[in-house]
């Protein structure tokens, strides 16, 4: 990291186009099903509905943000984290701006998705076959604790009463909020999600990563499928490593934050992922970013949505300034 690059920050940003479509997706047929009979319509006569047929599946939801003049060659694409979907990069729970407008706001053409079966990506019920297959969700009490806000015995349905750690740049008063944004999770459906993230990169060509997450370990799974299409990666606290950081090629940043000492599940994780970064940093231009280390503590697992987001964007912008620059010369 260059403390002296510098990246030029506009509070308004002209836009060339907004779009949104979708990639990826398989054609299955479902058949066998019976034929009901219900009411569509409210004040309306039953009909018959009929859900055998064709269907497409595994398809991914892309909003596309193209600046009038980038000041980047490569579109930032924002992959959510597990049990979320894209609106995570959009807004804070709290009203300021998400990292969607920071990468603008910064020069970047930014693309959010919505991982196959989660937000505007269609589910397809007939094709969960057993109830291993159904999706688990995740309660407040539990997204408290696993996120890094606070301890379980911190958190009361009482917002008045909650507990967070010390020093907490969560927004704490939109912890329901953020809530709000929670959805379901099929945790066994890991092949249908890569096969839409990567579909979306080998027909959009050249891109930077920002995955968040589970959105990281697909990133860093998706840098390998396509080495010549990604141009870097950022892995905003990932999960779910590759098993061979060999077949990796682009600049890769890992990037932690704050309240690792209270998480046993969040310190196996990031022991796996820095065994894999570590592979990585033999054979390619790899950085690691721990906040703490920088002197910036206080951060949750949502480090986009903390008060000082703004601040983290900017460190993730130049790092991929400076990281694009050497690669690509």
């Amino acid at each position: 990291m260059q403390e002296s690059v510098e990246i030029a920050y506009t509070e308004t940003v002209t836009l060339r186009s907004v779009r949104s479509y979708y990639v990826g997706g398989t054609d299955i047929t479902i058949s066998g099903l019976p034929v009901l009979n219900r009411q569509i319509v409210p004040a309306s006569a039953t009909r018959d509905v009929d859900m055998n047929g064709s269907y497409a599946v595994g398809q991914l939801y892309v909003q596309e943000y193209r600046l009038a003049q980038p000041r980047f060659p490569f579109p930032v694409l924002l992959w959510h984290g597990g049990g979320m979907c894209g609106s995570q990069w959009e807004s804070t729970p709290d009203g300021r701006a998400g990292w969607l407008w920071e990468f603008l706001s910064m020069g970047f053409d930014v693309l959010v998705s919505d991982a196959p079966e989660r937000g505007r990506s269609p589910w397809l019920m007939m094709n969960a076959h057993s109830e291993s297959d159904f999706p688990v969700y995740r309660s407040r009490k539990e997204a408290w604790s696993v996120f890094r806000i606070g301890a379980p015995e911190g958190y009361t349905d009482d917002p008045s009463a909650r507990k967070p750690y010390s020093g907490q740049r969560f927004p704490i008063g939109a912890f329901d909020a953020f809530a709000k944004q929670f959805v379901p999770r099929w945790v066994g459906h890991t092949d249908l999600e890569l096969d839409g993230y990567t579909a979306l990169v080998q027909q959009l060509g050249p891109c930077i990563l920002v995955g968040h997450s589970q959105g990281g370990g697909y990133a860093l799974r998706v840098a390998q499928k396509c080495t010549s299409q990604v141009q870097a990666v950022v892995a905003l606290e990932p999960t779910g490593m590759p098993d061979d950081a060999r077949r990796s090629a682009a600049p890769h940043l890992f990037l932690w934050a704050d309240h690792f000492s209270y998480s046993d599940l969040w310190r196996a994780y990031r022991s796996t992922a820095q065994a894999f970064y570590s592979e990585l940093a033999t054979h390619l231009q790899a950085s690691q970013i721990d906040l703490p280390g920088l002197g910036i503590s206080g951060n949750s697992h949502f480090m986009m949505l903390d008060r000082n987001s703004r601040d983290i964007a900017v460190l993730v912008a130049k790092w991929l300034q400076c990281s694009i620059k050497a690669h690509t010369n």
